[in-house]
């Protein structure tokens, strides 16, 4: 069973820092990509940022230049630095992890999340 793990979120005034992270567990799970989907009200999950296989990063359009992912396939760690952020970021936040499980079977999970909240 692969379980994720997010920590990191609050409460924080426009301008401001958080610092979202995330712990992979589980055994026979071989990581692919680690990333960070956010939720507003009625909305759909939308990614903000992945990082496949530790290098190679995206972002959504919306965060390029305050956001920065880091993320270690071995540890099964993902991070995500927000600065400079903006009412408008404000949305619950989850983890989210995709690879192999058992050799065999493709996994695509998700941490319960952690509400970011900013203020004006």
């Amino acid at each position: 069973q692969v379980q994720l793990m997010e920590s990191g979120g609050g409460l924080v005034q426009a301008g401001g820092s958080l610092r979202l992270s995330c712990v992979i567990s589980g055994s026979n799970f071989s990581i692919h990509t680690m990333g960070w989907y956010r939720q507003f009200p009625g909305k759909q999950r939308e990614l903000v940022a992945d990082v496949t296989r530790g290098i190679t990063t995206n972002y959504a359009d919306s965060v390029k230049g305050r956001f920065t992912i880091s993320g270690d396939n071995a540890k099964g760690t993902v991070d995500l630095q927000m600065n400079n952020l903006k009412p408008e970021d404000t949305a619950v936040y989850f983890c989210n992890a995709d690879g192999l499980l058992n050799d065999e079977d493709w996994l695509d999970a998700f941490g319960r999340g952690t509400q970011v909240t900013v203020t004006s």
